[in-house]
């Protein structure tokens, strides 16, 4: 299903685009060494509830998960890269987190991710990796308008990442949003520009470029859905949900007062 959006319906998705970003900003500030998975499943969790939102995550029970998530916001931390599903564990000094959010506000879903080590500043190789991903998000989102095609995205991401010298798993990538968190189109992280459906003002896009530091290869935890990197290598994720608009792609999650 692909939603196209009126006008008051984008006005409620920016306001659940900024929860969506205030939470994130919040969860981001309030995490230290020492910090554990489950805090911050109960800060989100909190945070939505105070707003009279509703969680994206909590009964989402898709076919690459095993059950419902159970969770209010997804920790992937290192190696994790996608789905984590928050455990009791603490993060260290140091530590590569993500923490990736869709949050349903008045009918209407947002979503969003951000990447950042922990306690210190980043490593060589760590800050490469967020730096890569926060890229590749701009450079997908200035491809991203009326007339355009989800191609132009792909490619657009997938230049940067595999300029940066990742490989880009096309597994999973960025989608559609609307009243329901994952719809069509899907976005690949790699891709022709020139192809596929074009967009429309009045598309909410959830545009998430990831990678891992030497490998595309995914395997599953345990839990039976935290996405880990095959080779145990580090990994970072960015994501920002937009209306496509007759003048370009809005970002709709950014924290108030942006």
């Amino acid at each position: 299903m692909i939603e196209i959006l009126n006008p008051a319906e984008i006005a409620r998705a920016r306001r659940t685009g900024t929860l969506v970003a205030d939470i994130l900003a919040s969860a981001r500030e309030r995490t230290v060494a020492g910090t554990n998975l489950l805090e911050i499943d109960a800060w989100a969790r909190d945070m939505m509830t105070e707003a009279g939102a509703q969680s994206c995550y909590v009964d989402y029970a898709p076919s690459f998960g095993d059950g419902p998530f159970g969770h209010y916001i997804c920790t992937s931390v290192n190696d994790a890269v996608l789905h984590g599903r928050p455990r009791d564990q603490i993060v260290n000094d140091g530590d590569l987190v993500t923490l990736d959010l869709a949050v349903s506000l008045d009918g209407i879903v947002a979503d969003s991710a951000v990447s950042f080590v922990v306690g210190q500043t980043a490593d060589a190789a760590s800050a490469k990796l967020i730096e890569a991903t926060e890229r590749a998000l701009a450079a997908g989102i200035a491809a991203a308008g009326p007339r355009a095609r989800i191609g132009d995205i792909a490619h657009a991401i997938g230049e940067v990442l595999t300029g940066a010298g990742y490989g880009v798993n096309t597994e999973f990538g960025g989608h559609g949003v609307g009243s329901t968190m994952h719809q069509d189109p899907h976005i690949p992280n790699l891709g022709r520009a020139g192809r596929g459906y074009r967009l429309r003002e009045g598309l909410l896009l959830a545009i998430e470029p990831w990678v891992m530091e030497d490998t595309d290869e995914l395997v599953t935890d345990a839990d039976g859905w935290t996405l880990r990197s095959a080779t145990g290598c580090r990994t970072a994720h960015s994501e920002h949900t937009v209306a496509i608009t007759k003048d370009g792609a809005e970002i709709l999650t950014l924290p108030s007062g942006r």
